[in-house]
């Protein structure tokens, strides 16, 4: 199992209250987005403002799953959304995304 966010987008933050800092849904770019995860992370438990510590991903929050089964349906149509547009632009009879693929990106959030 993998713990995908449901847009798919890298997320670093730190909780002013607590200390506390996260970092994570890097979604195949761990190595190059971790380092980037770490010197941010820093940046903001220093309370740096720089070029770093403003970029989109800093407190960025995805939309939470539904609950259960609602979300193994949402997923798995997702997935047959995005299989449905691979075959579809397989095909090669048009150079735009498939529409199977706008819908799954709705609904996945993106």
């Amino acid at each position: 199992m993998l713990g995908v966010p449901r847009d798919w987008a890298a997320t670093v933050g730190v909780d002013a209250a607590t200390g506390l800092g996260w970092a994570g849904g890097y979604v195949g770019t761990g190595v190059t987005a971790t380092n980037l995860a770490g010197r941010t992370l820093a940046d903001l438990v220093l309370r740096r403002d720089t070029d770093i510590s403003r970029l989109p991903w800093v407190g960025h929050r995805a939309r939470r799953w539904e609950v259960e089964p609602l979300r193994w349906l949402a997923v798995q149509g997702i997935y047959a959304a995005y299989r449905a547009a691979d075959r579809a632009e397989a095909t090669g009879r048009s150079a735009r995304t498939s529409r199977f693929a706008h819908l799954a990106d709705i609904v996945s959030g993106r």
